[in-house]
This record gives structure tokens, sequence and C-alpha cells, in this order.
């Protein structure tokens, strides 16, 4: 792994503003086919080469599809987009690849050297910048200004249903007995990290994190953020529930519920409750929560 330098400073300078060529009126660069593609509420992505698939290096990443169909529908190039939780920098690397600034924070300086190392091993010529920070997103105001955000784009941790061992329940057959199996798949055991809660904890948090951030997004700037539901002792743990009531609290407005379809990414899915217990599997699908600031 390359030897990158955390960074943690008191103000970023970074561009934010449209570097395109696009009418005024236009939330983004991208024509009316791609746009109506983007109007169907049930999505598909694949994986790509360059994605990240071992969960030894991060428990729960998304493919770069996703932060990338986002960035291109809702962003102009030059502009800022913000990942508040950024993982192992998957938005950072959309960004990279589309021509946006981006920032990301994480509180685990193995994330943010993980994050910093993908985004300097594209080498293509852009005049845009992206930067993983080490520090807790409750701080994030005092890196960036007020307005200056166009997108935020993040998957935040899952309170703490993965702090908890595995069972690989979702899986059939050999696969179940695979090298998780029994082991604990969480971001990190720092209280502050939002994978470490309870749900009504978690919602607190996030409710308390967003606020934050509401003033640095854009009037009509969107929020897409990426949640599952999961299954905890026979419950439904309705996460994605919790998040849209954590945003409303603080201001934000729900625009669009977006399906993200895994089935073609899911294989030998495992037999729940049969033969007396219905239950639908969470890995086949996650929601991709569309918000703006009014």
């Amino acid at each position: 792994m390359i030897e990158l330098e955390v960074m943690k400073l008191d103000k970023i300078g970074i561009g934010y503003s449209r570097t395109c060529e696009c009418k005024e009126n236009h939330i983004s660069c991208i024509d009316a086919k791609e746009w109506l593609k983007a109007q169907l509420g049930v999505w598909q992505f694949n994986y790509e080469g360059r994605d990240i698939r071992d969960k030894k290096q991060h428990p729960a990443t998304f493919p770069i599809a996703i932060p990338s169909r986002f960035i291109e529908l809702l962003t102009h190039k030059g502009e800022l987009v913000l990942d508040p939780f950024v993982g192992s920098g998957t938005t950072l690397v959309a960004a990279r690849d589309l021509d946006r600034n981006a920032i990301g924070f994480d509180l685990s300086e193995e994330y943010v050297n993980l994050s910093n190392e993908r985004v300097a091993q594209l080498k293509f010529f852009t005049e845009s910048n992206q930067i993983a920070i080490l520090d807790d997103a409750r701080n994030i105001d005092n890196y960036i200004d007020e307005e200056t955000v166009s997108l935020i784009v993040t998957s935040p941790p899952y309170a703490n249903l993965l702090n908890r061992k595995r069972k690989n329940k979702s899986r059939r057959g050999d696969m179940r007995n695979n090298d998780q199996y029994g082991k604990v798949e969480q971001y990190s055991q720092d209280p502050r990290d939002l994978g470490t809660m309870p749900e009504d904890e978690y919602s607190t948090a996030m409710a308390e994190i967003f606020s934050v951030i509401l003033s640095l997004l854009k009037k009509r700037g969107h929020c897409i953020v990426n949640v599952p539901d999961m299954w905890w002792k026979n419950q439904r743990i309705t996460l994605h529930i919790s998040v849209i009531e954590a945003l409303r609290s603080v201001g934000y407005e729900l625009r669009n519920i977006i399906i993200w379809d895994r089935t073609n990414i899911v294989n030998r899915v495992g037999i729940f409750g049969w033969p007396n217990n219905y239950i639908t599997m969470g890995v086949t699908f996650e929601y991709l929560l569309d918000f703006w600031r009014p």
C-alpha cells in the first residue's frame, strides 16, 4: 500500500464552481436520453475491476457505478461532492472519473489512507481535486464553506447491525462456511462510530450530523443516502425509515426513493424462513434515498 499522509486541516481550499458550458438552469450536464433512464424507480448496477469487494478491506462497499450515476445526474463538472462517511473512497473515485471536486471524511485512518491511495492511482489529467480527511463527520463545517456543496452521496454505517458475528444466512451451501463466517465485520469500535449504536441512538446521531451538513449544501442541492433494511432476531430493522425521519427532522425534504435491485449480483441466495415464516431477503435490494435542501 502506498503510504500517504493523512490530511487533517482547518479549511480546505477546493473548487466548487462549474467548469462546463451548460445552460444556467440545467441541473447537470446529461442529455434528455440519460435523464429519461434515471426517472425509472428501480436501478441495477454492475461492479467493475476497480471496485473493492474484499470485506477484509472494508465491510460494506458499494459499486463505483452508484455515485457515478448520481454525480452525472445532479452536478456539473467542477462542482463539489461530499461524502461524510467516505469508507473505501468509492465516491471520490467516481468524482475523479467525472471531473468533479470531492471531499470525504472518516474516523478511520486506515480508510482515509485507502481512499487517498485509490485516487492517487488514477492517472488521467483533470483539474479537479478529491481528498479524504481524517475527522468526525460532526466537524465537517470546520472544513467547508456554506452553500458550496452541490451533492452529497454516501453509504453510512448500518447502526450496530454489522457489530455481531456473521452467520452468512444469506448464502447457500458451501458458500455459507467461508472466511467471513463467525467474524465481526464492523467498521471500528470507536464509540463515535455510528456502527456501534443501537437504532434509536443511530437516528439521533444521523440527525445531528446532517444538521451540521445542511448549511453547506446549496439550496436545492441533493443528498443521496444508500441504506438497507436488515433482519435482527426475527424482526425487520427499518433503517431506511430511521434515516428518512432523522433527515426530515433537521430540514431535508425527501424527493425520491429509488430501489437498488441487486438480484443481478447475488448468487445462490440462502433459503430464509421456509416452510413456515415468509421473509424477503435484504441482500436482494437496498434503498437509495434522495433528499434535497429546500
